[in-house]
């Protein structure tokens, strides 16, 4: 599978790439078995094994049959989506311009394998604690009633994905001129596109010159 990616849109610096994945950890998840192509979207966490490599790691329900194939699969394909919104061609200083899209995505690749059912509570831990950390009354697996988690753990199947490549596209408009970018960041920002502006902000050291 292919990721058509121009070089003014391509981001390879690691760190970046696994901060964007951390901060926008639900995924699309992709994988081919013999029944043909399946996808899910699951919450994933980044983080690292004993081993030191990059690893992802997440859970689907029992009854999603994908998880049947995720291990046979030779490679699996995590596609994590940040801000992304319509840029308009009025928004641009230099015409003629046609409209656009501006986004940021990053794809990891690896090979994936189901983990033991015995570690399943630490995992649904971890995730949990990510998303309910800072609220008042924070929810915890370790909360509910005894009698009630076995049979929630034997509803999921967890599984973790040994990350070999990450591909990151933040199209940005670092193909424009400066004078288009601030264009485009003042109107996103006007519209709630905060998110996405920010990012804009932080790539524009990337900007052609001229163009």
């Amino acid at each position: 599978m292919t990721f058509y990616v121009p070089g003014h849109f391509r981001v390879e610096d690691a760190a970046t790439l696994e901060r964007f994945i951390a901060e926008n950890g639900f995924a699309t998840l992709v994988s081919t078995g013999p029944e043909g192509l399946w996808t899910s979207h699951v919450p994933l966490l980044i983080g690292r094994g004993s081993d030191g490599r990059l690893r992802l790691e997440g859970h689907m329900a029992r009854a999603n049959a994908h998880w049947e194939s995720l291990e046979s699969a030779a490679e699996v394909l995590a596609i994590f989506g940040g801000p992304h919104a319509y840029v308009s061609p009025s928004w641009y200083a230099h015409h003629p311009s046609v409209p656009t899209w501006n986004y940021a995505v990053v794809h990891a690749r690896g090979k994936a394998r189901i983990v033991e059912p015995e570690s399943l509570p630490a995992l649904l831990g971890r995730l949990t604690r990510k998303y309910e950390e800072g609220r008042p009354a924070p929810w915890r697996i370790e909360d509910l009633p005894a009698d009630f988690t076995p049979g929630l753990l034997a509803a999921i199947v967890g599984f973790e994905i040994a990350v070999e490549r990450l591909e990151g596209k933040f199209k940005l408009s670092q193909n424009r001129r400066p004078a288009d970018l601030e264009g485009v960041i003042a109107a996103l920002e006007g519209e709630g596109q905060g998110a996405l502006a920010a990012l804009m902000r932080e790539h524009a050291d990337r900007l052609p010159e001229s163009r």
